[in-house]
This record gives C-alpha cells, sequence and structure tokens, in this order.
C-alpha cells in the first residue's frame, strides 16, 4: 500500500445523513477521528425532510422531539450545548384528540406531560375507573422504561438472555413487567375499560410502524418517554438535522452532499470504501450504512451475500399517506399534534398487515405546525400541516393513481371534517406523498418508515446491531438496533460509532503501523 493509498484509507466514511448518520459524525468526529459524511440528498436529514408549500416550509417526516437526553449528550462530546444550538421549547400539551361518529366526545380530550393534569382531563372526560387505571398504566410504563433505557436502548444489541443478565436474573419482577408476550392492545384494557383510551395509548405502537394488537405491552414505555418532555424546535425539526450537521463539521468532518452511493466495496474480504454514482472510489479504513436495511443487497456489498436478512415484505413496518398542506380551518381548535380516531380501529390494523391494502377508514394525525401550546395560530391566517394516514409499505410493488390518492384523501379530510374540523383545501396548495415515493427516496424499503415492525416478543431481537459478518462494515438507522423513532435512530448511530472506535483501537494495538495521520481529502 503506498503513502497516499494509507492515508486515504484511513477515516472513517459514513453512507447516509440521517438521524443516526448525524450522530455518527458527531461522535467520532469528537473523538478526533477523520470522517467523510456522504448525503445523497442536497441537504441532511434523510426522513428528517421539509416541503416547501406555497412559501412555508412543512416538516414532511418526523414531527416529535422526545428523549432529549440522547441530544444533550451528543452536542456535549462536541463541546456544545443543544440548547443553545437549538431554540427549544417545551410542551405542556403532549396531543389533542377527537373521536369519528358514536364515539364523540363534547369536546376534544388533551393529554398533558403532567401526570396529574392528565388523570384529571381522564377522569372529567370518562370517569374515575379510567383515571384511577392511568395511574397504574403510568407506573407500569416508567418501570419498563428504567429497567430498558440502559440496559436495552443504550446499549449494544443484546439476545433475550443477555438482556435478562444485563437486567439481572435477581429481578425477576422487572424482567416479567416488561410485559413482552402481551399485546398492547390486550394490556390496554386491564388498565382503561374504555375502548377510546385504549385507542389512544395503543397509538403508541404506531411510533415505531407496527399495530397494537401484535406488538408486544413493552412499548408502554413510550408514554413515560413523552411524559419525560416532548419539545418543539424553532425552524421545524429540520433545524435538528442542521445543527447536527454544523456540529460535525466544527470538529473536522466532511460532508460531501449530492453525493450518491451506488455500492460498498470489499476487498480480501473487509470493506475498503465506496463507489459513487460518477465512478469515483472514495476508501477508508470503516464503513457505515447509516439507512435502511434493505438497500444492502448482494450487489451492493461485493457481490457476495448481503450482510443482513432482508425484512420480509409482511414483516415491513408501516408506510403512509401524507398530504403537506397550507390552508384555512376551522372548528375543532387544532393543536400542534392532533389524533383523530376512526371508529374501526382493528378493521384499520387489519386492512395494513393482514390484507396490505389501504384502510377505508383510517386514524388520520395532524401535526400544525404554526400552533402553540395554547392552541394559537403562531403567524398568519393559515394552518401549515402534515397530515397523515398509515397505509401498507408495498411501494416497490403498489403505486397508487390518482383516484385511489383522491379516495384517501377523502376518507382522511371527511374523518376530520366529521370530528369537527374544517380544512379548505386548495389543491395548489398541497403536496402529497405516499409509498411509492418513500421507496424512491429510500429504495428496498418498500416506502416503510420504520424498518421491521416490532410485531411479537422476538421482533426487537431481529433487528442487526451495529456489527456486521464483514470485517469494517457497520450499520446503524432505524432498520437497525434499537429502532425506529429520531431518539432511537440517533442512539443507533451512537452505538455504531462506539464499535467503530473499540474495533479501530483493538486493531491500533496489534498494528499500529498501519494508522495514518493528516487530514485527507475525498
Amino acid at each position: 500500500m503506498n503513502a497516499q493509498h494509507q492515508l486515504q484509507g484511513d477515516r472513517t466514511l459514513i453512507i447516509g445523513a440521517g438521524m443516526a448518520g448525524l450522530a455518527a459524525a458527531m461522535t467520532l468526529s469528537a473523538a478526533g477521528r477523520e470522517v467523510v459524511l456522504l448525503e445523497k440528498q442536497h441537504a441532511p436529514g434523510g426522513k428528517m425532510r421539509q416541503i416547501e408549500v406555497d412559501g412555508s416550509h412543512i416538516d414532511s417526516g418526523p414531527t416529535v422531539f422526545t428523549m432529549k437526553w440522547v441530544f444533550d449528550e451528543l452536542f456535549a462530546a462536541s463541546g456544545m450545548e443543544v440548547d443553545k444550538a437549538l431554540d427549544l421549547h417545551r410542551a405542556k400539551r403532549l396531543a389533542r384528540h377527537g373521536w369519528d361518529g358514536a364515539n364523540s366526545l363534547d369536546r376534544p380530550f388533551d393529554l398533558f406531560a403532567n401526570v396529574a393534569e392528565s388523570r384529571d382531563e381522564i377522569g372529567s372526560l370518562f370517569g374515575v375507573a379510567n383515571a384511577n387505571g392511568y395511574d397504574r398504566f403510568c407506573r407500569d410504563a416508567g418501570r419498563i422504561h428504567d429497567t430498558l433505557r440502559d440496559t436495552f436502548m443504550s446499549a449494544q444489541m443484546p439476545g433475550p438472555i443477555e438482556l435478562a443478565r444485563r437486567v439481572g436474573f435477581h429481578r425477576i419482577g422487572d424482567l416479567l413487567a416488561l410485559k413482552p408476550f402481551s399485546t398492547l392492545w390486550n394490556t390496554l384494557g386491564g388498565y382503561f375499560p374504555d375502548p377510546r383510551l385504549q385507542q389512544l395509548f395503543g397509538r403508541y405502537s404506531t411510533y415505531v410502524g407496527s399495530s397494537p394488537y401484535l406488538s408486544p405491552a413493552t412499548l408502554m414505555l413510550i408514554a413515560h418517554v413523552e411524559q419525560q418532555g416532548v419539545w418543539t424546535i424553532g425552524g421545524g425539526m429540520h433545524a435538528l438535522a442542521r445543527a447536527m450537521k454544523e456540529a460535525s463539521r466544527a470538529r473536522g468532518a466532511v460532508v460531501m452532499e449530492d453525493t450518491k452511493v451506488e455500492r460498498i466495496l470489499v476487498e480480501n474480504g473487509k470493506a475498503s470504501g465506496v463507489e459513487l454514482s460518477d465512478g469515483n472510489h472514495l476508501y477508508g479504513s470503516q464503513v457505515l450504512y447509516a439507512g435502511d436495511m434493505s438497500w444492502l443487497t448482494r450487489e451492493r456489498v461485493g457481490g457476495k451475500s448481503s450482510p443482513v436478512k432482508p425484512v420480509q415484505p409482511k414483516n415491513r413496518a408501516l408506510s403512509a399517506i401524507t398530504w403537506s398542506v397550507k390552508a384555512k380551518t376551522s372548528g375543532f381548535d387544532l393543536h400542534r399534534h392532533n389524533v383523530f380516531f376512526s371508529d374501526d380501529y382493528s378493521a384499520e390494523f387489519a386492512s395494513i398487515f393482514d390484507e396490505r391494502e389501504v384502510p377505508e377508514r383510517p386514524t388520520v394525525y395532524v401535526c400544525a405546525q404554526n400552533r402553540d401550546d395554547n392552541c394559537k395560530l403562531i403567524d398568519g391566517a393559515d394552518d401549515t400541516m402534515l397530515v397523515l394516514m398509515n397505509a401498507p409499505a408495498f411501494g416497490d410493488t403498489t403505486k397508487l393513481d390518482d383516484g385511489d390518492m383522491a379516495r384517501c384523501e377523502e376518507a382522511s379530510f371527511g374523518l376530520l371534517e366529521r370530528c369537527g374540523l374544517t380544512v379548505e383545501r386548495d389543491a395548489a396548495r398541497m403536496v402529497a406523498t405516499q409509498p411509492a415515493d418513500f421507496e424512491n427516496l429510500f429504495p428496498g424499503s418498500g416506502g416503510s418508515i420504520y424498518g421491521r415492525a416490532s410485531h411479537g416478543w422476538t421482533a426487537s431481537f431481529a433487528r442487526p446491531g451495529a456489527t456486521t459478518k464483514i470485517p469494517g462494515l457497520y450499520l446503524a438507522g432505524g432498520s437497525v438496533h434499537p429502532g425506529a423513532g429520531v431518539p432511537m435512530a440517533a442512539l443507533s448511530g451512537r452505538l455504531a460509532a462506539q464499535a467503530m472506535m473499540q474495533d479501530r483501537d483493538s486493531t491500533s494495538r496489534f498494528h499500529p503501523a498501519a494508522t495514518a495521520g493528516g487530514t485527507p481529502t475525498p
């Protein structure tokens, strides 16, 4: 190996500037590693994208910022404070809810970050039995969260036995309290006599792209996560991606946007670099793929076997049909986060996961992005909204035609109308996205936004971890341990960076001459 090749090779290449790739770049660059971050789009963020509608930039991917401690730690490692890097505002209300048809209430139901306020609201609208059930639910959700935060979410991928060892075999009560063998829906029935509250808290399964009828009750922990804090970010969620990019660059990382990777180079059985769409090669001693695992086909990793098992279509998590909308609204007073529930919840998920069809009567999420915590418009007379209904991840085989999309639009906005919200739609001020569009953005995923569905107790152990059978190739992202969601993807990136540094340090101890200094150019 000549000196120039050695110099170019002694660095880390990261494919994908989504949450996982950005977190890995921050962690590695803060530790003094040479990092090149490659992103095919013109801006960072991955699924955290914005769509411009009539002069307004609307968050059209993730809309909820939680687990702030993850980003506190990431920015602190770079010598920064997340509260100074971002314009953060902590929400008192978590979300506002409405129901269709006979399930409707006299007024919207608000869930608060403060447990006592939520309990009072539940007691007022649903009665004392449900309020008492909420107390027990919160206690048990907190216990699950506290058991898994350091043993699972923040730690390298364990198997079931290793997880039990980390928790402690003597803590059998905490292990059983994880409720891995009970479905979320059935478990919620033990807390809430009213099925509307089962719907509401069952909605947490969709945060990881799954059905409450199939996912484990362990997902109750998401309720505790939200009670620990939900924030809005000035400038939208995309401001987080931009801040993470700049933090990486400030510590020496090279960020190359509009740079598409075609395949990962493997030489002598080891990942050695990447081939770009223009035919050029970049070399590195380690390669991190921070995207959907379905992209890693045999042809993209040296023509041999893939380092991961592909997710079968039946095991894919949810996709979505969304509308980025700017419009006048009336009737229902919108909060930033709003959920409007269908009157047949089980049929909705059966359509998606059993029949692989778009539901006829969907539940609809509305993120009204220029509403404050008191449900007031911050600026202008129009709401800027992301309107979302769940859909199957069939974007690699099915493209919904104009008629299909029109029916989905009428089903979604019709539900909003029945729940009291009128949206004055104008096709010129709406941008629709469907599973086929998500498949184009994230090839191989079928349009799944969350990777593998969390169905059954083994699903969390079926995701790949940070390391692969190809030396020098590492993985991160929402389809990798610890799972989907903004903070979880960031944790995945940090875990991958830690594994890379550990392996690199171990190799350096045995081969000290293989390390080259300097700051290479890509």
